[in-house]
């Protein structure tokens, strides 16, 4: 039997705010355990939450992002559920009116095709405390550093129909976040983490099969391998006589496999009721106006923009717009260098490598995107080779100077002068005598093979700064 898989998202994005959703404690990463968990995060008696006016921005941001509908009235409610890193015995979330509504992203697949992929819904949440269980010894530690940390919530809808389809949309998401600023993004940090909703359904039907849910997963590697071996599961077990139940799974990342967790939730089991301690919120027209006014170029604005200003590919264009911090370094060193496709191939290519080989981000790039344009002027001015130039990249990357610094401290500067170079094209034509017969005699689609000896020849005895292009006319009229 042919088997169709559905899958669905719910991507908590932890939120860029300095405080917490609820209360004014730090949201900062990495400080000792339960040392940022105030009074309000600890559920403590008497206590009241008073709601972050950032978050609720930064919400609505990310629905004119994705073209959603804004929940002008958006109601907190609770949901209850006890577990040992939830201290009041529920977690204040949204339900039935949610502050972002229907919206939709595009993805691009392997093959070019453009996919869309509805949005049901995004909601504002508090994030729980974690659970220690590494050097306990049979105990559990609670850490409630993380309890009240904002969260928006990211529902997909059932759209996806491969592990391939669940990470491009994941990706997107991930992307647009980031350009707005409104979360770092960070997965080791837990920033940004994936649910999947996977069920599998013969080819052609339309009732959805029973779905599983894994929970917390923090890479898009183990989404992709997750996905791949809960789809097998479930094929197996009813192609077998069994049955799918509805539960949560995680992912065990060093045994590639998933397990059960617990049977799955409903919406009624968390006994969901407004918070009577929140107020609704009511957004209008200058609160939104507000909250978007730096709104920046997003993802597929630039990518567009990129192919039609720039004339670039479609692939260079979706590398270079990958991040906000990769996009702006790139126009930078374009502008400054009047060479958009030269810039390109070096921003993809040699600096892409290093900072790669470094385990690097573009924001940490030793060579600065004014260097670069100026590395690729000289290129365009004549005054090194391509192949000098990367000698000059190393030199600028090792802290040695910007181009011009370093052309003229190591003596790299390229000879244009044609006399100069005639000369050594006469020595090294004169030095090899057998080779120049042969080529002479040689037929017309084997000599652009045989010239490469002579021009390697002549970049050797200069140094490699003899003008490539120069080289190849004389040595052409030379040896004709």
């Amino acid at each position: 039997m042919q088997w169709e898989t559905v899958i669905g998202l719910e991507i908590h994005t932890q939120l860029a705010t300095k405080s917490k959703i609820f209360s004014g404690a730090s949201t900062e990463f990495g400080k000792a355990p339960n040392t940022q968990a105030c009074a309000v995060d600890l559920g403590l008696p008497g206590v009241l939450p008073v709601l972050n006016r950032e978050a609720v921005a930064m919400a609505v941001k990310f629905g004119t992002a994705i073209q959603a509908a804004l929940g002008r009235r958006s109601v907190f409610a609770r949901k209850n559920y006890f577990y040992p890193d939830l201290p009041k015995g529920y977690q204040i979330s949204q339900y039935e009116l949610p502050i972002v509504g229907l919206g939709q992203v595009e993805i691009v697949l392997d093959d070019g095709t453009v996919k869309t992929i509805g949005v049901t819904r995004a909601h504002l949440e508090e994030d729980a405390g974690k659970s220690l269980h590494e050097d306990y010894h049979g105990m559990t530690g609670i850490d409630l550093n993380r309890a009240g940390t904002p969260l928006l919530e990211i529902v997909s809808e059932p759209d996806m129909r491969s592990a391939k389809d669940a990470v491009a949309y994941a990706k997107k998401i991930h992307q647009i976040v980031r350009y707005l600023g409104i979360s770092d993004g960070n997965m080791q940090e837990g920033s940004f983490r994936m649910d999947a909703n996977i069920s599998v359904r013969p080819q052609g039907q339309e009732k959805f099969g029973t779905r599983a849910e894994l929970k917390n997963l923090n890479s898009f590697r183990f989404l992709e391998k997750a996905i791949h071996f809960e789809v097998e599961r479930q094929i197996d077990r009813i192609e077998s006589g069994g049955e799918v139940v509805q539960e949560t799974r995680l992912y065990d990342a060093h045994k590639d496999e998933t397990r059960s967790m617990r049977t799955k939730e409903e919406a009624n089991d968390y006994r969901y009721f407004p918070d009577p301690d929140l107020l609704p919120v009511e957004i209008d027209d200058a609160f939104i106006a507000d909250a978007t006014a730096d709104m920046p170029e997003l993802p597929d604005a630039k990518r567009h923009r990129f192919v039609e200003q720039y004339g670039l590919s479609e692939l260079d264009a979706a590398q270079l717009t990958a991040s906000r911090a990769l996009a702006g370094y790139f126009e930078t060193a374009a502008d400054k260098a009047g060479e958009p496709k030269l810039a390109a191939n070096w921003v993809t290519g040699d600096l892409a490598g290093a900072l790669n080989k470094d385990g690097l981000e573009i924001t940490e790039s030793p060579i600065s995107a004014d260097q670069l344009g100026g590395l690729i002027l000289r290129i365009k001015d004549n005054t090194i080779s391509g192949k000098i130039a990367k000698q000059v990249f190393e030199a600028i990357w090792n802290g040695e100077g910007d181009a011009d610094q370093v052309i003229e401290a190591k003596g790299l500067k390229q000879i244009t002068d044609t006399g100069a170079i005639e000369k050594i094209v006469d020595e090294v034509i004169a030095d090899n005598p057998e080779q120049v017969e042969n080529y002479r005699n040689a037929e017309e689609k084997k000599k652009g093979k045989m010239l490469g000896f002579f021009v390697g020849q002549i970049m050797k005895a200069s140094k490699g700064k003899a003008n490539p292009q120069q080289v190849n006319e004389l040595l052409k009229q030379k040896l004709g």
